[in-house]
This record gives C-alpha cells, sequence and structure tokens, in this order.
C-alpha cells in the first residue's frame, strides 16, 4: 500500500492542506485506488517554507500547492502503483 502524508500542521493548515486532502481523496476515488493508497494527515514535517507538504511512502516532503495535486497525482503517485 501507497502512503499518502499531507501535513495539516498550522503553516500547512493556512495554506490549505484540507483542500488539498480533498483532491487527493477525490482522484483516489475516481481512479478507485482506495486500496492501494492511504492518505493521512499529519503534523509538522519541519518543510515549512514551500506549499501544502506532502510525503508519498518514505520519500522527502514535496510542496503541493491545492492546485498542482493532480500533477502530482499524476506524476509521482500513478507510476509508483504501475498506473497510467
Amino acid at each position: 500500500m501507497l502512503t499518502v502524508a499531507v501535513c495539516v500542521g498550522s503553516s500547512c493548515h493556512l495554506k490549505g492542506s484540507y483542500e488539498v486532502i480533498s483532491k487527493f481523496q477525490a482522484l483516489i476515488r475516481k481512479w478507485e485506488l482506495q486500496e492501494l493508497v492511504e492518505l493521512k494527515g499529519v503534523f509538522c514535517m519541519n518543510h515549512c517554507t514551500g506549499a501544502v507538504s506532502v510525503r508519498i511512502d518514505d520519500g522527502p516532503p514535496i510542496a503541493v500547492s491545492v492546485d498542482g495535486v493532480e500533477e502530482v497525482f499524476r506524476q509521482e503517485i500513478l507510476p509508483k502503483l504501475g498506473v497510467s
């Protein structure tokens, strides 16, 4: 199972972390990946300078804006699952 952790700490919360989570949830449902992707909220990843911090499995935190969720989903998550 692939784990996608979205920071919900105060800085990321102000940058739209709950909208990012909602968009990831919608994409996971759209692609019917509920059994393959665990989406969870976590507290600070100490990566507060960019957009909302997201970690995929044990990878480094990446900054994801609300508008960038679909791009990250297509470029980072789908390939890790072998889906195109």
